[in-house]
Order: C-alpha cells, then structure tokens, then sequence
C-alpha cells in the first residue's frame, strides 16, 4: 500500500470514504515496492522486510481472481505505534500495481483498533470500508474482468453478515501474481520506513486459492507458488514473521516472531 497522511485513529471513518493513514503497505517478490501491496525490497524472493504469506506468480495476464478466507487475531499493544495487515490481491510480487483488500491491525496509545479496507495501487489511496472487530470471520475475493478492464474487490465479515464491494480500474495492471500475505505497513519515519509488526499471534488463513490462466485451485496448487518469510530491514536475518505449510494446497498460518 502507499503511504497514508496521517495515524487512522485520528479520523472518524466512514464507509469507503480515503483514510490517511501515514502507512502504506507493500508487495514482496523481488522489486518490492512501497505500497500497501507493492513490496518493499527484500534479501531475496522467498523472503520480505514486509510480507509473509504465499504468493502465485506464473506471468503477466494470467490471474484473473484471488479468494481467501481468515480470522481477525487480536493484537497485543505496547504504548507506541504497531500495524498488522491482513490481506488478499493480485499483483505486487514483482510488479508495481497491487489490487487488493483486507483487515487491518492498529494499535496507538497501547489502545487497539481494527479496519476492512480497499486498494488499487497506484490509482487509489487505500479506502477504509468500516471499522470491525478481532475475532471476526473474513471472506475476500479479488477478481479482474477482462471485458471491462475492471477490478472487483469484495470482503464479508461472516460474523456480521456484512459485505462491503468496490470496483475500480487500475491502468497498467499486469494481472502476474496472486497473494495472500500478513504484511508490516510502510510509513513509518525510521530507517527501514515501516512500521513496529503488531503483535498478532497467529493468522489463520483457512483458505487461500485463484484462477489461473482459467484453471482455478488453492494457491499451493499451481507450479510457480512461493513461501515469504517477513524478515528485519537492518541484516535481514532475523524472522518477524512466518507462515506454515500448505494444508490442501490453500490453508495455512502466519506466526508473529518479533515486532521488528
């Protein structure tokens, strides 16, 4: 995601209205750009100073949809400022658009606050849908209509049967990657430019699959499938966060380590 203008907590939100938020998130292969969903550069293409998670990338104009399902943890907060998010989309991994949605974690004040949200990168400014709550139940689905050129990004908190809908063009998107990624925004006014990871526990994605090249699976499924480990800016050594193994080729879980 691209940087945000100010913390979210100092806005009242309202639905599908821009929040600034002075973060952004990122993609994660091995361009990494600075974006919430474009990566921000990393040691190699298994590993991110961002990302963790699994992403699909077979080449350009061959994904057409992304779906993915997960649950809202609840996040620790310190007095500072920490960020989680939780999200699906395609592209990103190794180019410079992302079209995505998903939750977010923020804590402020030692005080937690949590957010659905959407992005075309670099179109739109990430928008919030509405605020919601840890524990919730996420289904998401991003998919692209080639007719039209347009971008379908739907999330559905099942906890309150709400479904929040955003369609949007994104010129210059290569439609190359599928991800499902837990990710450390960017926007912080440190070295690395990111923020401390929020201290989520665990993320458990009960399912993460797309279509591609019209061949539609869970994202374990497909021959060019990468694992991404998120790891310290400073040597890239240290683990901040890391997924699991594939269960059915489409579930799997995102492990807090280290905040940054």
């Amino acid at each position: 995601m691209h940087r945000w203008l100010c913390l979210l907590v100092s806005i009242a939100l309202i639905a599908t209205v821009a929040a600034p938020g002075g973060f952004a998130l990122a993609a994660a292969g091995p361009i990494h750009r600075s974006a919430w969903g474009a990566v921000v550069a990393s040691p190699t293409a298994t590993t991110a100073y961002n990302w963790a998670g699994y992403a699909e990338s077979s080449g350009t104009g061959t994904v057409t949809q992304v779906t993915g399902a997960w649950t809202e943890p609840s996040v620790k907060c310190p007095k500072g400022t920490t960020l989680a998010a939780f999200w699906i989309g395609i592209d990103g991994y190794s180019s410079s658009t992302v079209e995505q949605d998903g939750t977010l974690a923020q804590c402020s004040g030692g005080h937690a606050t949590y957010y659905a949200w959407w992005e075309t990168y670099p179109a739109n400014a990430v928008q919030t849908f509405a605020s919601i709550h840890a524990g919730d139940k996420f289904n998401a689905t991003v998919s692209w209509n080639s007719g039209n050129g347009n971008f379908i990004m739907s999330i559905t908190d099942q906890t309150s049967s709400t479904t929040w809908t955003k369609v949007s063009k994104n010129t210059g998107a290569s439609e190359n990657s599928a991800e499902c990624i837990a990710e450390r925004p960017a926007g912080a006014s440190n070295a690395s430019g990111l923020y401390a990871l929020a201290k989520f526990g665990t993320v458990s994605f009960s399912s993460c699959g797309a279509t591609v090249s019209g061949t539609t699976g869970g994202i374990g499924s497909f021959s060019t499938v990468y694992e991404i480990t998120m790891v310290n800016y400073s040597s890239g050594t240290r683990t901040l966060a890391s997924p699991s193994a594939l269960t059915s080729n489409s579930a799997f879980k995102v492990t807090w380590k280290k905040a940054s």
